[in-house]
């Protein structure tokens, strides 16, 4: 009998966490963060003693009351990427767990940013493997990493296998073909797989029908919006997800191809910069400028107003109006002179939560109070839409389906969907915490 505990993330955005086991051998896929609740917590404070009890109390991390009985069987950690509500929980709750902790370059990077950044040793050996590769983590259970294409480097899809067949996690994804940094998603490996008993799948935008756009669209959205906007004399700032390495990398670009210095401003902008670096992914420090914290953002603003706006590009946290991030302190603390026609580019979505979207909406219009340009959506998402969700099942053929990183309407969404793709394929859906057996 294999078991499920979905203990974070399937009907929330966020705190995903999954606990599999077979014959008393479990593993864990991913331990991440709730982020508003986290960034609210921790972001851009000089933080010294946060534990994993604080975390969990604000709503911050998973709460793994309803595996303790299984905590002595777990075998392994899981991160199938290194997005901070996927990973962001290991260095304070993985030390509960005796087990290695398996993940690919880039994720062992941002764990390792993290880490540092908390001033947290991660006390589990941790075990860097290939994004296509296979690790016997126990007798009964073997993890496979299946590279997917997503808006972060190192990517995989976990595959759980058991001599009763196989769990697959997705993590998040989405099907990919013009990717600007990395490979193309497996889709040999898997059309390969065999007895899918269960699939637990991306739900995040099952209400988007067609396909999610390629990464190569978004680029080519941007270069457009900015060479259609910029002056000789305006600002320009962008914001987007900080591990965004592909959209990052396409920014810098623009910037030299604009004449612009380029400047990165932010706690997680650093972060996941310099993961990239170590892992050699990139080289953004031979050509930008990176500040990591608030107050050494703010000299360097004052600098840029004294030099003239318009000899930079300025990249910065804050595209979900996070109270504590760059862009918001520009806006509501002074940090920067804005003057009509300065142009604010958010290369993103909001994440559709309700304080998200509220906080977004008051931002662009205290923006567009100043005379700014404000440009939204320029952005091609990570997460699978209908036509990568239905291309998943046939590929894979699962005989249950479990949606997560979702909210109850969208999971609806999916079974209805499923219903009409797949008539032989069951749909579960899980609470957090309800476990599930098969």
């Amino acid at each position: 009998m294999i078991e499920i505990c979905a203990v974070g993330g399937y009907l929330e955005v966020g705190r995903n966490m999954t606990a599999i086991r077979y014959e008393k051998e479990a593993v864990i896929i991913d331990m991440g963060v709730h982020l508003e609740n986290y960034i609210t917590y921790t972001e851009d404070e000089d933080i010294h003693d946060v534990h994993y009890s604080q975390l969990q109390k604000t709503g911050a991390a998973p709460d793994i009351s309803g595996i303790k009985s299984w905590i002595s069987q777990v075998k392994a950690i899981v991160p199938s990427h290194g997005h901070l509500d996927h990973i962001g929980a290991v260095p304070f709750l993985s030390k509960k767990f005796n087990a290695p902790i398996l993940l690919t370059p880039y994720s062992a990077g941002v764990l390792e940013q993290i880490s540092k950044d908390n001033k947290i040793p991660i006390p589990n050996k941790v075990r860097v493997l290939s994004d296509n590769s296979s690790y016997h983590v126990s007798k009964n259970i073997t993890i496979e990493f299946i590279n997917v294409t997503h808006s972060i480097p190192d990517t995989v899809m976990v595959a759980v296998h058991t001599p009763e067949g196989t769990v697959l996690y997705t993590g998040d994804y989405k099907f990919d073909p013009t990717p600007t940094l990395g490979k193309v998603s497996n889709y040999k490996r898997l059309k390969e797989l065999k007895n899918v008993k269960l699939l637990i799948m991306d739900s995040l935008y099952s209400h988007r029908a067609g396909k999610t756009a390629s990464e190569l669209d978004a680029h080519k959205m941007l270069e457009d919006v900015i060479f259609s906007n910029v002056s000789k004399k305006n600002g320009l700032i962008i914001t987007t997800f900080s591990s965004h390495i592909a959209r990052l990398k396409a920014i810098i670009a623009l910037g030299r191809r604009l004449r612009r210095k380029v400047v990165f401003l932010g706690r997680s902008l650093a972060k996941y910069t310099e993961a990239a670096e170590e892992t050699g992914l990139v080289r953004f420090s031979d050509e930008v400028e990176i500040i990591k914290y608030s107050s050494k953002a703010k000299r360097t603003l004052k600098r840029i107003m004294r030099e003239g706006k318009h000899k930079y590009l300025i990249v910065c946290t804050g595209h979900q109006a996070e109270k504590k991030a760059v862009l918001s302190k520009m806006v509501d603390k002074g940090f920067y002179h804005f003057t009509k026609n300065d142009a604010v580019i958010f290369s993103c979505i909001t994440i559709p939560q309700e304080p998200n979207i509220t906080n977004r909406r008051i931002l662009e219009e205290n923006l567009k109070s100043f005379g700014v340009r404000v440009f939204v959506d320029i952005h091609s998402s990570g997460h699978a839409s209908q036509e990568d969700q239905k291309m998943l099942i046939d590929m894979v053929a699962p005989k249950i389906v479990i949606p997560y990183h979702c909210e109850m309407a969208n999971a609806e969404t999916l079974k209805g969907n499923i219903l009409k793709w797949n008539k032989k394929t069951d749909v579960k859906i899980l609470a957090e915490g309800e476990l599930f057996a098969i």
